[in-house]
């Protein structure tokens, strides 16, 4: 019986929520990276040097990291409809803005507004998955949302090249101009329509029957009963945590890895002698390939209830295809394959570490404690970029910035198997809720005591 309830809770949940926040984080991932797309003729036109493009570029985090805590604070008192609705408006206002820049100091300061302007809406969803979702089937849907990342550059690649090529000159105005007006319009018209369609708390909907909303009511309970058995209590001291800095090295390479490598990799493609819209498409692959293999392996991490390896793995993965990539920087076709390698690994490791601090931070803290590591975190979305443009200044060539992100992630894997003591935890508390997620199966790959591990 118990098993019928979770089955109709999760499907509901699935087709409701989740569609409708992968095409918000979507609309975000794509304005967060266009500028890539845009500098394909931007910093030509502003005069901007790969080192002012790469500090630019990572500045987004900087005003990410000082606004993302207060974003969330914001969220536990307001609810999710009015500050998803309100940063979605916000960052699209901010995003149009970009066709205005003139000078280098315009867009740094920009860049700086829209990481203000955005912040807290990722780690806001996923603390939001915390109120809707019971921890064994966080990993599969949190691939789905977080496949946006990817899957923002599947679609968008083609698309900000084609805009780029086809308004180039519309109106005495520069095709990358049209670009970021045109892909700023989608922002806030979902902002909006967030204000209409999104719901706070599982208590709110219609959709759920009286019984179903006991049942995820009591799923969530559950867990939170145990963690606070086993947890530090209070944002603050759950930061200070021992385990708190080692899921910080782990996202702090990830993050570092994809935007090292996106924001340069339509100027690496570029580099291979293709035409802008070539560019796109080419580009468009790596991403693609990331899209399909990151949501087979975060399922694959649901059905064993395993984390650490599936963040490790994937990690050293793309750090081998790094090094491929910087020995065969003159044969694009190996190059390409190789690149595509750093993408699928770098992004299967994303979905199973975000179970991290969905599983360490529990009740009022996980807001704050959610925000916190990913504010801290991407603050090496502002190195990656930045030390590959200078370091692509220095060398006259991408090789070098590839091989330090393949070390980056090596240290990610390394700090991920560290945290295999304290994944005990994740046992208790699914198993408190939820003893086997609805289709578990235990014969594919991890043996059944991974569960332990």
């Amino acid at each position: 019986m118990k098993n019928d309830i979770e089955t109709r809770v999760i499907s509901k949940i699935t087709y409701r929520l989740i569609p409708f926040l992968c095409l918000l984080f979507f609309v975000a991932f794509l304005d967060r990276v266009n500028v890539g797309f845009a500098a394909l003729h931007m910093n030509k036109d502003l005069g901007l040097s790969a080192t002012a493009f790469g500090v630019g570029a990572g500045l987004f985090f900087v005003g990410y990291f000082f606004f993302e805590v207060p974003s969330n604070v914001l969220l536990q008192k307001y609810g999710a409809r009015i500050t998803f609705g309100r940063v979605m408006i916000l960052w699209g206002i901010v995003s149009g803005c970009f066709a205005f820049v003139q000078t280098e100091t315009q867009f740094f300061v920009l860049r700086f507004l829209l990481g203000a302007a955005e912040a807290g809406f990722l780690p806001g969803v996923i603390y939001y998955f915390t109120i809707w979702l019971p921890a064994a089937h966080r990993a599969r849907l949190i691939g789905l949302f977080v496949m946006m990342i990817p899957a923002s550059t599947v679609v968008g690649a083609p698309l900000s090249t084609w805009i780029i090529q086809a308004t180039d000159g519309w109106f005495g105005h520069a095709g990358w101009q049209w670009m970021f007006v045109l892909e700023a319009v989608p922002a806030v018209v979902l902002g909006v329509l967030v204000f209409y369609v999104l719901p706070n708390r599982p208590r709110e909907v219609k959709w759920l029957s009286a019984e179903e909303k006991a049942w995820l009511e009591g799923a969530i309970s559950r867990e939170h009963s145990v963690k606070a058995q086993h947890l530090p209590t209070g944002w603050a001291k759950a930061l200070l945590n021992r385990r708190t800095g080692k899921i910080l090295v782990v996202y702090s390479s990830i993050v570092f890895a994809i935007y090292a490598v996106g924001f340069w990799i339509p100027q690496i493609v570029k580099g291979f002698g293709m035409t802008v819209m070539q560019t796109g498409l080419v580009t468009a692959i790596p991403y693609l390939l990331a899209c399909i293999c990151m949501v087979l392996w975060a399922r694959h991490s649901d059905r064993t209830r395993e984390r650490v390896w599936h963040v490790a793995l994937p990690s050293w993965f793309g750090a081998i295809s790094f090094v491929v990539a910087y020995l065969n920087l003159d044969n694009p076709t190996i190059a390409m394959i190789a690149l595509s390698g750093c993408m699928i690994g770098i992004f299967c490791a994303l979905p199973p570490y975000w179970t991290y601090p969905t599983l360490f931070f529990s009740g009022p803290a996980a807001a704050v404690g959610i925000a916190a590591v990913n504010s801290i975190g991407n603050l090496a979305g502002y190195v990656g970029p930045s030390a590959v443009g200078w370091l692509k200044d220095l060398t006259g060539h991408f090789g070098h910035g590839l091989l330090l992100t393949g070390a980056v992630l090596t240290v990610g894997g390394i700090a991920a198997m560290a945290l295999r003591r304290d994944f005990r935890l994740e046992q208790l508390a699914t198993g408190a809720a939820s003893p086997e997620p609805v289709g578990a199966r235990h014969d594919l790959g991890a043996p059944r005591r991974a569960e332990t591990v």
